[in-house]
């Protein structure tokens, strides 16, 4: 992460852009680690160091926002360098030399009962919309890679065609949301389910991580692919209906061999399909245990067969309760063979019901 970040930096010091925008999320947490935090002081002082006439602006995603005003952010930090740093309320920011006004809404300005009004105002040139939430529709419902706790935006609510661009943050995989509205995706894979990101960069036809370059006016935007220390392999996957351990051994071996590039020190993944749980256990686990040692990390997803229910469909508007909605993304999450997927579950939806039933005091 931090690596992509450098290489990001770098780019943009060849680049020289006339503004820089942090979409959110900097950070995965409102409490990094002290080597996130030194890092991103360390980059950020390199651009302001090497642009110094460049102005950055950052604002606060879900993530990187305290649930208690009182927690404070670390963000405000890197005010010390210049730059505009923007965690609560939303705030108009005007460039005089750019001839540019920047609207900064955080996520906690749309997280609010009462949003601010999403409309530029006169006297800049270019105006922008920089702010951290969901574009209805754009995510989809896959559990497994739906970003959690941000604040849902409709188009209309955008308004894009009073902005020369809007510059989004929230969601990981670069999209187009119109012409002139875009989310650049992350600079890594950070989310629980890379492998749903890698599907849905393969279905825009938009593969790789990377930040955007625009030219305004008339938002022309440049993808900026950002070369990654580690590779993401996802094997062909194995449908092993009617095989035997043996069987499912020698052909996780041909695809482990037959892997370009070689899983050495890459993130690999093989789905098995339809695997009873008496042949699972009966798998090589010592060979698993060698692919592991290889890769950066490897994961054998070995899934079971696919049982039919029977289920009663609610009338219109009913809402899933919560122990029902975390055994569906239990259901789906990507597991490693040796961790039983029902022993899995049924320990999640335990915890929940059981922190359900805790007093008020104790929660």
């Amino acid at each position: 992460m931090a690596d992509a970040f450098r290489r990001t930096v770098e780019d943009l010091l060849e680049q020289q852009p006339d503004l820089i925008l942090i979409a959110g999320d900097v950070f995965h947490s409102v409490r990094p680690t002290n080597p996130a935090i030194l890092h991103l002081f360390q980059q950020l002082q390199r651009l302001r160091t090497g642009l110094p006439d460049t102005p950055v602006v950052m604002i606060a995603g879900n993530h990187d926002t305290p649930r208690s005003s009182e927690t404070g952010t670390i963000l405000r930090l890197y005010e010390a360098l210049g730059v505009e740093v923007v965690v609560d309320a939303a705030r108009r920011l005007t460039f005089p030399k750019l001839d540019c006004a920047v609207l900064a809404v955080p996520h906690q300005a749309l997280a609010q009962p009462e949003r601010p009004a999403l409309r530029p105002e006169r006297g800049a040139a270019i105006n922008i919309l920089l702010l951290h939430g969901e574009v209805e529709g754009v995510i989809g419902t896959d559990p497994t890679i739906a970003e959690y706790g941000g604040a849902v935006l409709t188009r209309a609510d955008l308004g894009a065609a009073q902005w020369d661009y809007v510059a989004l943050g929230h969601y990981h995989v670069a999209h187009e949301v119109a012409a002139n509205v875009w989310y650049p995706g992350a600079l890594e894979y950070a989310s629980t389910n890379p492998w749903g990101e890698l599907r849905d960069e393969a279905q825009a036809k938009r593969p790789g991580k990377g930040y955007l370059l625009v030219e305004l006016p008339g938002a022309r935007v440049s993808f900026r692919p950002v070369a990654p220390v580690r590779r993401f392999i996802d094997l062909p996957a194995l449908d092993a209906t009617g095989l035997g351990p043996k069987e499912i051994d020698a052909r996780i071996a041909e695809r482990v061999a037959g892997a370009k590039p070689p899983i050495d020190d890459q993130v690999v993944r093989l789905v098995v399909q339809d695997v009873a749980r008496a042949t699972a256990r009966d798998l090589d686990h010592a060979a698993v245990r060698g692919y592991k040692a290889r890769a950066l990390n490897f994961l054998l997803d070995v899934r079971r067969p696919v049982e039919q229910r029977t289920v009663a469909v609610g009338g219109p508007g009913t809402r899933h309760t919560l122990p029902e909605v975390v055994r569906g993304y239990l259901e789906r999450r990507p597991l490693d063979a040796e961790l039983p997927r029902e022993d899995f579950v049924r320990l999640g939806v335990e915890y929940v019901e059981r922190a359900g039933l805790m007093p008020e005091d104790q929660g």
